[in-house]
């Protein structure tokens, strides 16, 4: 018998001062059964990260053909494509033939920095990949917000990110791997 996903809501409020994005969302999230509270907060905070008209989550760790979230045009074309964690090279390169931008939010400490560093040099020529790096303090203090009923709230200005719940606040800054800032 197949488990089945936990469903989190999430009642998220929005202050992107970098992006002037300001907005309240209720979201449904579905944990996998495989899946921890650490990589569903990476991914809450991906949305609030890049938050528009259009941003969705897909199917999820079952599904291989969809990132952790999406924005498609009317034309079904794939505007924004989001993956969280450390996904394989093939994977990135696949997603950045089939979508106009595409961004990784990786975490794990060491491992994440292992990772990047295999895989770097055969992803230079991907003009329109961003990653970026979660310090892992910051990923396991998120993992400690999540709940099956969240109220958060998340502030971005000058690259700093604070997601908090009224009680417990959460301070980090994503580091750029690529493409590195000149």
């Amino acid at each position: 018998m197949a488990l089945k996903a936990t469903i989190f809501k999430a009642e998220l409020q929005i202050a992107d001062m970098d992006r002037n994005h300001y907005g309240d969302y209720s979201l449904t999230l579905a944990r996998h059964p495989s899946e921890t509270d650490e990589r569903m907060m990476v991914r809450l905070l991906a949305f609030a990260l890049h938050a528009e008209e259009g941003l969705g989550f897909g199917k999820g760790l079952c599904v291989d053909d969809e990132p952790d979230l999406w924005i498609k045009d009317l034309t079904g074309d794939i505007r924004l494509w989001i993956d969280v964690g450390l996904p394989d090279e093939k994977w990135m390169r696949k997603a950045c033939n089939r979508a106009a931008r595409v961004v990784v939010i990786s975490y794990g400490g060491r491992q994440a920095d292992v990772w990047w560093e295999q895989i770097r040099g055969k992803l230079s020529r991907s003009d329109n990949l961003t990653v970026l790096n979660l310090p892992q303090e910051a990923s396991q203090a998120m993992a400690q917000l999540a709940s099956r009923t969240m109220r958060l709230q998340c502030t971005i200005q000058d690259g700093q990110v604070w997601l908090g719940d009224g009680e417990r606040t959460v301070a980090t800054e994503l580091a750029r791997c690529f493409p590195v800032a000149a």
